[in-house]
């Protein structure tokens, strides 16, 4: 079967994102002093072959753990679903 993940990575809270800061900074500028607290991350989709969904869960958590985060520095989270 073939499975589609949505994987969204994020600076941790606890650090600094410097381009989430430019941005919020930013806002103010273009007349949208009302938003704050903008955070800058990378949005991340993949297709996984598994035979079944809790098969496809697994290397997707095991892909973010490995390669598309840094878990020093990053936060993710997924959902996957039927392709």
């Amino acid at each position: 079967m073939k499975f589609k993940a949505e994987i969204d990575v994020m600076p941790l809270e606890a650090l600094l994102d410097p381009q989430g800061k430019a941005v919020s900074n930013s806002m103010k500028n273009v007349g949208l002093p009302e938003i704050d607290g903008v955070r800058i991350g990378r949005h991340v989709r993949l297709f996984v072959e598994a035979p079944d969904m809790a098969t496809a869960e697994q290397k997707v958590e095991e892909a973010c753990k490995k390669i598309l985060s840094n878990q020093i520095m990053e936060s993710f989270s997924y959902s996957v679903s039927e392709a």
